[in-house]
């Protein structure tokens, strides 16, 4: 085992001071981690097929009118808010892990789409969306002649 001296350097301590504010500043631009305003992102899942592009969104608790669907430039754009539900004053929280706030997802997929025949259903807490490619985008096959 060796051991070994570690000069003292007066700046160290400012160092720290210096990181554990800009970290509190960091953490501050996402809102209260304990509160109304803390961040909301939920989660995706992206696959594609021959023929289409499949989004799957996690968005338990929510209403189809409390999120929005619009495409802008080749980009899928998933949007709404998970309002804070209010606290009952006869009830004792001891832990309180559900977030809330707006949300905004953006899934990039391309100009290959075919924008007019999307589909979307929600269900059980997930919506699911079906974008078809456009058809100057599919694969052709080519006939050979023997």
């Amino acid at each position: 085992m060796s051991r070994s001296l570690v000069r003292w350097n007066q700046f160290a301590p400012s160092l720290f001071e210096d990181v554990g504010r800009e970290m509190n500043r960091v953490l501050q631009h996402f809102g209260d981690w304990e509160g109304q305003n803390s961040y909301f992102a939920p989660n995706i899942n992206v696959a594609e097929t021959e023929k289409n592009y499949e989004v799957s969104v996690d968005l338990p608790g929510l209403k189809a009118e409390d999120f929005n669907l619009e495409f802008k430039d080749g980009q899928l754009w998933i949007s709404g808010e998970r309002k804070h539900e209010t606290e009952e004053k006869s009830k004792t929280y001891h832990r309180v892990e559900r977030t809330y706030g707006q949300f905004r997802r953006v899934i990039t997929l391309g100009a290959d789409i075919d924008t007019d025949h999307v589909d979307a259903e929600y269900k059980d807490g997930v919506l699911s969306v079906r974008v078809p490619k456009a058809e100057a985008v599919l694969p052709k096959r080519i006939q050979v002649r023997g």
